[in-house]
């Protein structure tokens, strides 16, 4: 089979194609036929050696991956050959064919493609869990959601609707605020790019102030960081309830003399690790986000594909943040 591999630190331009063995299914694992595969921020990180985990390599990028059982090991109950799954490895999705643990395998509805499956669970589930386990969002709060054409902050401003609250999106361009209304955000609002100084951010707070209400955000999902922390720290309301779920622009330094000043908490997100603890939840979790799908009150939104041959196109363009929505590889059958 064809793997892409990361066979020493960089960027997306160190990736490599080549063959390797193909996978045979041990006890309680599965082999997938991978279809398609979604890439994630964490995929620009982790072949630099700067995500939380570091694989051994030589090892293959892509986190989540969705394709059709191939085959089946000793002990596996309930799933069959030919089935069509989706599974969340962290990493190794990048090939032709994976094995996977069969209890981490999710059947896919009949009606959802593999571009769709594959862009579904690490997205949405990042956050899901944010908003309702870690931020318990509710219906008639406000939710400022930073990044919001982004995978996980797309889905956020879809989640956040579907959960009842007021939803501003904050985005770099005008075309991704568009998307981000598109999506069901109530106001949006343009940030500008790059760093800024106190008088910048003194600002931007003023306009998320404004884009909120005068009472500003109930939550905020930081998908972003950088200079754009502070500005949507101050402007949020008392007992409000910070997210922080990535850092594209920087780790942000908070001055915690607002968090006691508003009552405000800032809410680490880290989704894998809360899976890995708690898989009872996460299963909940994804019934919800399942039926959600069923009801069409969420719906991956796919901006690009690539084959399976430009797979370090595909990181690159994320890790440029060029995407809107998801950016998904697609390995022909």
């Amino acid at each position: 089979m064809r793997a892409i591999l990361s066979k020493t630190p960089g960027g997306p331009e160190t990736l490599v194609l080549e063959e390797r063995l193909d996978p045979t299914p041990k006890k309680g694992e599965v082999i997938i036929d991978v279809r398609a595969v979604g890439v994630n921020f964490p995929d620009t990180l982790i072949i630099e050696d700067k995500y939380q985990f570091r694989p051994d390599r030589p090892f293959s990028p892509g986190g989540e991956v969705a394709g059709v059982i191939e085959a089946v090991g000793e002990g596996v109950k309930g799933l069959f050959k030919g089935d069509r799954v989706i599974a969340v490895p962290g990493w190794g999705g990048l090939v032709e064919r994976l094995a996977v643990p069969a209890a981490t395998v999710i059947k896919m509805p009949e009606a959802m493609s593999f571009e769709e499956g594959a862009a579904l669970i690490m997205t949405y589930g990042t956050s899901y869990y944010a908003l309702k386990d870690r931020a318990n969002l509710q219906p008639g709060e406000t939710l400022l959601v930073l990044g919001a054409a982004g995978g996980v902050g797309a889905a956020a401003v879809e989640l956040g609707k579907a959960m009842g609250a007021r939803v501003v999106a904050a985005a770099s361009t005008n075309d991704k605020v568009e998307f981000a209304l598109d999506l069901g955000a109530d106001n949006g609002l343009i940030y500008p790019s790059g760093q800024m100084d106190k008088a910048a951010q003194k600002e931007l707070s003023g306009e998320f102030k404004l884009a909120t209400g005068r009472d500003g955000a109930d939550v905020v999902y930081d998908a972003v960081g950088g200079d754009y922390a502070e500005p949507a720290l101050r402007a949020m309301d008392w007992n409000g309830r910070y997210l922080v779920v990535g850092f594209p622009a920087g780790i942000p330094s908070l001055p915690l003399n607002l968090t006691l000043l508003k009552s405000v908490s800032v809410i680490g997100v880290f989704w894998g690790a809360a899976v890995m603890r708690d898989p009872a939840a996460h299963a909940a979790n994804m019934a919800d986000l399942f039926r959600l799908y069923a009801e069409g009150k969420i719906k991956p939104r796919v901006s690009r594909t690539y084959p399976f041959e430009q797979a370090g196109e595909a990181i690159k363009a994320l890790g440029d943040r060029q995407a809107m929505g998801k950016i998904v590889v697609t390995i022909a059958s």
